[in-house]
């Protein structure tokens, strides 16, 4: 029986401070569960020292001479998942956000067949946790609102960058994946071809270090673009 191969994807800009931290609570994880699950880090053109804590530490890595930004930092990390012939590709937030004990909450749906993509989500239950600001949770409503609007299907955390994908979707988003608003854009996407998501829900950590992606004063403007891309998307794709 072939082995399974299960790959972490950390995209990485200016994550000096954390980016060892979160590498170190995989391996833990795989220490103490007898896993033995990949790393890959996609440095995206730091400017501070995630270079250095990488190779001082040995951490696997693809550094990126220019910023990508995270849907072509991703995407990098899917082709070397398609490339290396993984089953199963986790993204995962080199900031500390994310919980790797939910591993295998996002891995299961997969391996049952059911669902080809799972989002670890916020708001899919009432648990305590971080759950961002006030404007970007409604943000992330709007945007619910539109998804289902277009595909016909309700997904709470539009824009968590906590998220797996089997085999099907490596293949796929190795060779197309938006660069633009990559979250709410290809989960539309793929709703649209049929592919089945499933919501898991997970608790999530406030950002210890660095800057979101997404500014602040950028979130009117980021919500009416994704807004615009997904009704795009309802006409484009059949």
């Amino acid at each position: 029986m072939k082995k399974e191969k299960v790959l972490f994807i950390i995209p990485a800009y200016n994550e000096e401070e954390s980016i060892l931290k979160t590498y170190n609570q995989i391996i833990n994880y795989n220490k103490k569960n007898k896993k033995n699950y990949d790393v890959v880090v996609i440095n995206d053109g730091s400017k501070d020292n995630t270079e250095k804590v990488l190779i001082e530490n040995n951490i696997n890595h693809i550094k990126l001479i220019n910023n990508l930004g995270i849907g072509g930092a991703v995407q990098t990390g899917y082709k070397y998942a398609y490339e290396n012939d993984y089953d199963y590709a986790i993204q995962f937030d080199g900031d500390g956000q994310h919980n790797v004990n939910y591993a295998e909450q996002l891995l299961d749906p997969l391996r049952s067949k059911e669902f080809d993509m799972t989002i670890g989500s916020r708001f899919v239950k009432d648990i305590d946790t971080f759950k961002s600001s006030a404007t970007r949770r409604m943000g992330i409503k709007i945007i619910s609102f539109f998804i289902k609007l277009v595909t016909g299907k309700k997904i709470y955390d539009t824009t968590s960058g906590m998220r797996a994908i089997n085999r099907k979707l490596i293949k796929e988003f190795s060779f197309e994946y938006p660069t633009e608003y990559p979250e709410p854009v290809s989960t539309t996407i793929m709703l649209k071809r049929k592919y089945k998501i499933e919501e898991v829900s997970v608790e999530m950590n406030e950002r210890e270090n660095g800057v979101s992606s997404i500014r602040a004063w950028k979130n009117i403007y980021y919500m009416i673009n994704v807004v615009l891309s997904i009704l795009i998307i309802g006409i484009g794709e059949k």
